[in-house]
């Protein structure tokens, strides 16, 4: 998929509040040098990175150890570099389909070989010595979801232990007392900074270690440091940070690993406009977890009031992908005003290594306080079923569309679920039932005004008719067997 790039720049010298320091160009100019370029798509797998750990096993700059293995028996690797006094112990993917952050790792690893900002770097690693488990839960990773092969959430094992990944991060945790840790995460896309329409890009949290939700020195460490985050991410996407909620979950890695001492920063990966695979978010965890690290290194966030973390706005989830506001839908001879809330959902294909979108009304009727990636006011419009009819050979897929035909009656591949063209693709036998607008049913259809239909909606993307198909933002239509 092709990526919209935006310029994202890291500050590793001595950090303005109120601004931005002037390094900060050139080391996104020179951003395309560490990044990994191997994993450019979410769906990664732990054989991808395997030559990546064994290029930093022979790099005598780190040491790597074998540190576990997963149910499955893929080896569970321990990066660390460093000579400092203050243990920092970061890990990613405790969840299977969360990678972001795995990613963002090897760019950070590669950074941190690199021979550029010499200074600042021994900065970082006379003072501090860093840990890196990228991908905690390969078994997880391989089939894209988000619990291991025993099918729990290893996130909730840290008082059974009865995983053996979920062992291995507490073994590590405990055998270096780390006095930071980061907790690296994905969370949904639909999540939003709390009263605004704007995405939760990136979300922190400084855990709770009990339910009174107590804040000790090791919590206000955490907390300092994430204000020093977010100062950083607003340059970059501002008011797209949220606070993931601070309930204490007694069965939580973060939760207990603050509880046994380690100041603990949770990084949750969020949505981002026009970034499917996470591209452009996979710089900022780069741009705020390296910058974090300069901070802890240097101690310049002891000086941050810990009042700043309650600043920062909650995560609230009222995101859809596509929001229609005000369009008229007709329904036993009488006119209603609706607000349509449609998500794009991710179907995985065979060897959960690509996806299609399946869409959904995830909700409907006033959707006032809700919010979407994209927004269509659709006041004067009106719903007009799909019609189903045979493809002729002449016929163009906009033709189809002006005509108000969404599902096209052809003969089918043998395999697949999904087709490029902005329309459904059909068997000759198929017969389409009566439209009937529900939360749970594929959103296809089309808006008319004034008696012309004006707008498609399939699966979910909705594409204005009066412009060129190849220039609009679609995914895929669907094939009905």
């Amino acid at each position: 998929m092709l990526k919209r790039l935006f310029p994202i720049v890291m500050t590793l010298l001595t950090f303005s509040m109120q601004g931005q320091d002037p390094i900060t160009s050139k080391l996104y100019e020179t951003y395309e040098k560490y990044k990994e370029p191997s994993l450019a798509e979410r769906r990664i797998k732990h054989r991808e990175i395997q030559p990546l750990i064994q290029q930093f096993r022979a790099n005598p700059k780190f040491e790597v150890q074998k540190v576990g293995e997963s149910i499955e028996g893929r080896d569970l690797s321990l990066i660390s570099i460093g000579t400092g006094d203050i243990n920092v112990f970061l890990w990613s993917q405790m969840h299977g389909n969360e990678p972001t952050a795995t990613q963002a790792i090897f760019d950070i690893l590669h950074f941190l070989d690199s021979s550029d900002f010499e200074e600042e770097k021994s900065e970082i690693l006379s003072k501090l010595k860093l840990h890196f488990l990228p991908m905690v839960n390969p078994d997880g990773a391989e089939v894209f979801q988000r619990r291991n092969a025993l099918g729990i959430d290893i996130n909730r094992d840290a008082l059974r232990l009865q995983s053996p990944e979920g062992r291995a991060l507490k073994r590590i945790r405990d055998s270096l007392d780390a006095d930071f840790g980061f907790n690296l995460h994905d969370q949904s896309t639909y999540y939003n900074a709390e009263l605004t329409d704007k995405p939760a890009t990136i979300s922190y949290l400084a855990t709770a270690f009990n339910y009174e939700k107590d804040i000790n020195d090791v919590r206000a460490n955490a907390m300092k440091v994430i204000v020093y985050m977010n100062k950083i991410i607003q340059n970059y996407a501002p008011g797209q940070v949220g606070r993931y909620s601070d309930d204490f979950e007694p069965r939580a890695f973060g939760d207990n690993i603050a509880k046994w001492g380690t100041s603990l920063i949770l990084i949750e990966s969020g949505g981002y406009t026009n970034d499917p695979e996470k591209q452009e978010i996979r710089k900022l965890n780069y741009v705020s977890i390296l910058s974090a690290l300069y901070t802890i290194a240097n101690g310049s966030y002891k000086n941050i009031p810990v009042e700043d973390y309650e600043k920062i706005p909650h995560n609230d989830r009222k995101l859809f992908d596509l929001k229609i506001e005000n369009v008229t839908y007709e329904l036993l001879g009488n006119d209603y005003i609706l607000d349509l809330g449609i998500l794009r959902n991710e179907v995985d294909l065979k060897g959960h290594n690509d996806f299609y979108y399946k869409s959904v009304v995830d909700d409907q009727g006033d959707l006032s306080t809700f919010y979407g990636y994209e927004t269509f006011d659709a006041s004067g419009y009106t719903i007009v079923p799909p019609k189903a009819a045979n493809m002729g050979n002449n016929q163009s897929t906009k033709d189809l569309l002006l005509q108000g035909i969404a599902f096209a009656k052809t003969m089918l591949p043998e395999t697949g679920f999904s087709v490029n063209q902005p329309v459904h693709k059909t068997s000759l036998t198929f017969k389409l039932n009566n439209f009937n607008l529900q939360p749970g049913v594929n959103p296809t259809f089309f808006l008319e005004k004034e008696g012309k239909i004006t707008h498609a909606v399939i699966n979910g993307f909705l594409l204005d008719l009066s412009k060129p198909l190849g220039e609009q933002k679609f995914g895929n239509a669907l094939i009905f067997r």
